[in-house]
């Protein structure tokens, strides 16, 4: 008897459901016409992005990471095997694809000693406390409300084993941030989150209280992210709990929209200027991060940078390929520079004007693997940022919900119940071993091209087919100014590794 009072309720239950689809709803036409089909259509929607990486995509046509790597680093970070069988994947044939050319003698990858000395330019030589930074790749800015908790303390944690500095981005400095002893990169976007007066200025006392904890050692000025340039960021109010309320200084209840532009300069005498004061008030090496953009933009910075002796201590160009917890569809497909040609435009700029070796070049957007490190550094930058690898190495599975406060495995999401599963002890293991994983492949790339130090790699390394049998150098493709030496005639590596080296004593 209980079973039909029980399917008597669900049959009574399912009609009145019908009935509201089909007759008295009005929002949504295939429900109407389709009360039951349209539901299944909308799981089956939900479903398709997570579902498509397992069972219809092959392992290399996955965007913006394909399967190969995302299981690279999934074993990189577990410290399992993380080699692969049966040959390459990729169609080395294929127009765009870049080959990094080994040399006839490699370099005997069981001396470790070059490993060891190898550290990147110091960042701010000329400032009151300049920073040696001991890895030529880092953690790049993702903002405490964008990722949970749980995720930055990973990080922190992860990036202190490993010798990584991690940004705060935008989102200003947490506690979770400095739990876990790592370098930090403070970012002062436009919305100058943590160091904000009530009415949304820059206040400078709260600057420089901040950049005067001894674990924040660089600053950066965001000007753009590279998946959406000319748009601030953007918290949805489900993401802003009270402690993010608290930190970043806004309301709670509604969507947090940043500036898109700082109040404080709005051209590139102002940008110098306001870098300059940073430099001066903080003490601290103060650089900018931008999306690359006109040819004539790039060379304006470094001729006034040239002119008026005022230079960032660095410069982080970020590709338009870069991710984004949320980014408007028109920005990230259409606007702004690959990363390839953002960074080789900025780096001839600098060269250009002479003011290439006054500061440290950073590339920054959809770098994941140490063959994405290598041909980064070979274009041009002297370190390179990295944000999604790290997110993957903690466990992140793709499944595009960074937007919706539901990501499942914890990261990206402010809900109590899912980052629950995310344990920061056992995860900021995961990002030391990928880190020293990459670590290692970067090397290994170095050493088979006959190479011992980073600083060494050039556009020379490097070829690209262009079109079915035809392949160009990147020299070719992307020259230097006047067909200027690749190498700097004053590079810092011979010239002050003994300083680079007894900074890093200092600083250990």
């Amino acid at each position: 008897m209980l079973w039909i009072i029980s399917a008597g309720i669900f049959v009574g239950v399912l009609s009145y459901w019908v009935i509201y689809e089909a007759y008295i709803q009005k929002d949504s036409t295939l429900k109407r016409n389709f009360p039951i089909v349209a539901h299944i259509r909308y799981i089956l929607e939900e479903l398709g992005a997570p579902l498509r990486q397992y069972i219809i995509s092959s392992d290399t046509s996955e965007r913006p990471f394909n399967r190969n790597t995302r299981s690279w680093i999934y074993a990189s970070a577990k410290g399992m095997n993380n080699v692969i069988g049966f040959g390459s994947e990729v169609d080395h044939n294929a127009p765009g694809t870049v080959h990094i050319l080994p040399n006839l003698f490699p370099v005997n990858q069981s001396d470790k000693d070059g490993e060891k000395d190898a550290l990147p330019p110091v960042i701010g030589k000329n400032r009151k406390y300049p920073y040696q930074p001991k890895s030529f790749f880092n953690i790049s800015g993702m903002s405490f409300g964008s990722l949970s908790a749980n995720a930055v303390k990973a990080l922190s944690s992860g990036a202190q084993k490993a010798g990584l500095y991690m940004s705060t981005g935008e989102g200003s400095l947490s506690p979770h941030h400095a739990s876990g002893g790592a370098d930090i990169c403070f970012q002062i976007g436009p919305a100058k989150f943590g160091i904000r007066t009530p009415d949304g200025k820059l206040d400078e006392s709260k600057l420089i209280e901040v950049a005067g904890r001894p674990y924040v050692k660089l600053i950066e000025v965001k000007l753009a992210q590279g998946a959406k340039p000319g748009k601030g960021g953007v918290l949805p109010k489900e993401k802003i709990t009270e402690e993010i309320s608290k930190i970043r200084g806004i309301p709670m209840g509604k969507d947090c929209h940043s500036p898109n532009t700082h109040e404080e300069f709005h051209d590139t005498d102002g940008l110098l200027k306001f870098v300059e004061h940073v430099q001066n008030i903080t003490g601290k090496p103060t650089g900018i991060k931008l999306v690359g953009g006109s040819l004539a933009q790039s060379e304006e910075l470094a001729r006034k940078i040239a002119e008026t002796g005022r230079t960032p201590d660095f410069i982080i160009v970020d590709g338009t390929e870069g991710g984004s917890g949320a980014a408007p569809l028109a920005l990230a497909d259409y606007v702004g520079l690959p990363l390839r040609d953002a960074l080789t435009q900025m780096d001839n700029s600098l060269r250009k004007y002479g003011v290439r070796q006054n500061l440290v070049l950073i590339g920054s957007g959809k770098v994941a693997t140490g063959g994405d490190v290598v041909q980064t550094l070979a274009l041009g930058a002297d370190m390179v940022n990295i944000a999604r690898g790290f997110l993957l190495s903690l466990g992140c599975i793709q499944a595009l919900k960074c937007q919706t406060n539901r990501c499942p495995t914890g990261i990206t999401t402010q809900d109590k119940w899912l980052q629950r599963g995310l344990d920061p002890a056992a995860k900021s293991n995961r990002v030391a071993n990928y880190a020293k994983t990459l670590k290692k492949d970067v090397f290994m790339i170095l050493h088979s091209c006959g190479l011992t130090h980073p600083n060494q790699l050039t556009r020379d390394q490097l070829t690209m087919v262009v079109a079915p049998g035809q392949t160009r150098s990147m020299r070719e493709l992307y020259p230097y100014p006047d067909d200027a030496e690749a190498i700097l005639s004053e590079t810092w590596n011979e010239k002050n590794k003994p300083t680079a080296k007894k900074n890093l004593r200092a600083l250990a």
